[in-house]
């Protein structure tokens, strides 16, 4: 049994910018070469594991609790595509899925074209990047990560024999596209900082040395990604920062042919398109703060040529297009919910799909039948498991094809609802909730409290089997929507980043006190969760208000902000400029300074936390949540729990 926490060594590295001088006692804790580093985060997951042995017993029934909701021989919603309809399905007692085909009807003969379980055997992680058939359907691209880093080694299978191609690409990124002569394909690969920056394209039985180097992003803010529209016409070379971006264009079945630029980039202003018959629709925030969409010739895609389709409001945020022939189908969120509309081509007419609970999440899942008048939607709430449904844009007509069956749950013994805090500044501040019925709003109740408020990512109300075991034990489930975010449109998430990040902090703490004032809980039985940008944004609270939080629930944080953006050797750190601001000024570099958690611990009382790290992540480096825990050891006065796991063998998602 370890109980005596680790204590890693203090070498001082004087750190020095704009006449600031940092010392950094943990510095050293970033050779992950060095085996006195690795050495560390084992002792530091022995002391994990000893310190949470006591609770073994409530592990063991805890993960028979979740296990009891996962209906764990299941198959997804097959996926039309021309004649065959693909699918993945899971076997009780494997840990990974099956991806599946059949072809000309859900009753012909199962094909198999990949097994994970067979992929992963022996191996300690395992990651699928791309699975792709080809668009003749006789192959099948798939890539994949061994090790949580994210890197990819790309391979391709001959579905009609079974075996494996000797085609084999090392070193890819997510990126990739098929052309529709079935022999061509594209791919993307990473520089030093892990940045997709290079565009390369493959012929099937050449070897990969003769690849041709397609297009280069120097750009160091910029990174490159891959698609192909639905009309299978065109594949999309997309370039994009956190603030502006710039689409290329690739004839698919023309692939040696030089990608064709649609609007030169401009800074600040995004656009993302999409071919529609003899015209490109383009989704733009072009003098649009919340988007518009606009349109222009197939020969002529310039920005001269725009025209408006959709114009810009206020109060909504054009979030994304689904196009068919004759209709666009578009995603937009007002007051805090996704909304889907559908315009009728024909008749000029817009309707909405009306949802049925007042807090709900919802997506579009676009068919790949561009003549076609059927689309699908994910829709989930808190109390409601995953559905998808498939509506008929014709007819109006609406079929539930699948909910996500949850054994040993019944939805109508929770409650959820939206409440709004007020902020320091007096913004209101949306918050989801979700409890089991018959709780009483006494002020006695643990509340879990999670937050995000990042990059303008959403995070939706959405329903988790997991989170089950913790409402019948009488918590409730709270979700802070807080600045950064992009729940409330580009305003929110610019309310919440560069030189106004501290506003996310702020109102994290103001949900929590509301809901502490609204007889949910009260200071002290709240827990602070948050993962990656998250975690920076509960690692500030826990310097801010330590005394509002009982327990502070870190995954993979980004805590040291300031060096970790000033290194350009770091993974992703230049494009983070967008988002943060860029250290290298000195009013971005105090600002960051001013709330970065690794720079503001402070000899104080902190709450019990938990920290976890991945070893190979590429988008937080192990070594912030392990100098930052390191640092809280040396420095804290109370003597709370503070453990620190690290997977050895995966990255940033786990």
């Amino acid at each position: 049994m370890t109980h005596k926490p680790p204590a890693a060594r203090r070498v001082p590295e004087r750190l020095e910018r704009h006449g600031d001088v940092r010392v950094d006692d943990w510095w050293w804790l970033r050779d992950k070469e060095n085996p006195e580093v690795i050495a560390y985060l084992e002792a530091e997951n022995a002391y994990t594991e000893s310190r949470l042995s006591h609770t073994k017993d409530l592990q063991e029934a805890l993960y028979g609790e979740i296990l009891s909701r996962i209906q764990e021989t299941d198959a997804s919603v097959p996926w039309p595509v021309d004649d065959f309809h693909y699918y993945t399905r899971t076997v009780e007692g494997l840990q990974y899925p099956i991806h599946c085909r059949r072809h000309g009807s859900l009753e012909a003969p199962e094909e198999v074209l990949l097994d994970q379980n067979e992929l992963a055997a022996g191996r300690e992680f395992h990651d699928l990047g791309v699975v792709d058939a080809s668009p003749d359907h006789a192959l099948l691209a798939y890539s994949e990560d061994l090790e949580g880093d994210e890197v990819f080694t790309l391979r391709f299978k001959d579905l009609r024999t079974g075996r494996l191609l000797p085609d084999v690409i090392a070193g890819t990124s997510f990126g990739f596209s098929w052309s529709t002569d079935n022999r061509t394909v594209f791919y993307t690969t990473l520089d030093e900082a892990q940045r997709p920056y290079r565009l390369h394209r493959h012929t099937l039985g050449t070897p990969v040395k003769q690849d041709v180097l397609v297009y280069q992003e120097d750009d160091e803010s910029m990174y490159l990604t891959l698609g192909m529209t639905k009309s299978k016409r065109f594949i999309l070379v997309h370039l994009e920062s956190l603030t502006t971006s710039e689409v290329r264009v690739i004839a698919s079945g023309e692939p040696e042919t030089e990608p064709r630029m649609i609007e030169p980039r401009r800074p600040e202003v995004e656009y993302y398109v999409t071919d529609h018959g003899d015209r490109w629709l383009i989704l733009t925030n072009d003098e649009a703060k919340n988007f518009r969409l606009m349109q222009a010739p197939l020969d002529s895609p310039g920005r001269a040529g725009w025209t408006e389709v959709i114009a810009h409001r206020e109060d909504v945020k054009l979030d994304s297009l689904d196009a068919y022939r004759g209709y666009l189908v578009l995603s937009e969120r007002r007051d805090g919910l996704v909304h889907v509309r559908i315009d009728c081509l024909a008749d000029g007419s817009t309707s909405y799909i009306d949802f049925p609970e007042p807090v709900y999440s919802a997506r579009i899942l676009p068919l790949p039948d561009f003549d076609g008048t059927r689309f699908r939607y994910a829709y989930t709430s808190m109390v409601t498991p995953a559905s998808t449904f498939e509506l008929d844009m014709a007819t109006g007509e609406t079929t539930l094809l699948k909910q996500q069956p949850v054994p040993n749950y019944d939805a109508s013994l929770y409650e959820s609802e939206r409440t709004w805090a007020t902020a320091s500044d007096g913004t209101p501040v949306p918050v989801s909730l979700m409890w089991r019925r018959g709780l009483e709003r006494d002020g006695g109740n643990p509340l879990w409290l999670y937050g995000y408020g990042s990059y303008g990512s959403s995070r939706e109300p959405d329903f988790s089997a997991a989170r089950i075991s913790l409402l019948n034990r009488g918590f409730v489930y709270a979700l802070a929507h807080v600045r950064g975010g992009g729940e409330l449109g580009e305003r929110w998430h610019d309310g919440g980043k560069l030189l106004n990040k501290r506003n996310s902090f702020t109102d994290f703490i103001a949900c929590a006190e509301h809901l502490a004032s609204e007889g949910y809980t009260r200071p002290g039985r709240i827990v602070a969760h948050g993962g990656s940008a998250g975690g920076l944004l509960v690692g500030a609270v826990a310097n801010m208000r330590p005394d509002l939080f009982g327990a502070v629930v870190a995954d993979v944080p980004f805590v040291d902000v300031v060096s970790s953006i000033l290194d350009p050797k770091l993974p992703m750190s230049v494009m983070e400029y967008g988002e943060w601001g860029n250290p290298n000024e000195e009013e971005f570099y105090r600002y960051m300074k001013s709330y970065s958690p690794y720079d503001n611990v402070e000899a104080k009382d902190y709450p019990p936390m938990l920290v976890l790290a991945g070893l190979n992540d590429p988008r937080v480096s192990y070594f912030e949540p392990a100098k930052w825990v390191a640092k809280l050891r040396a420095t804290k006065t109370d003597s709370n729990r503070l453990l620190l796991r690290t997977e050895m063998g995966a990255g940033h998602m786990g």
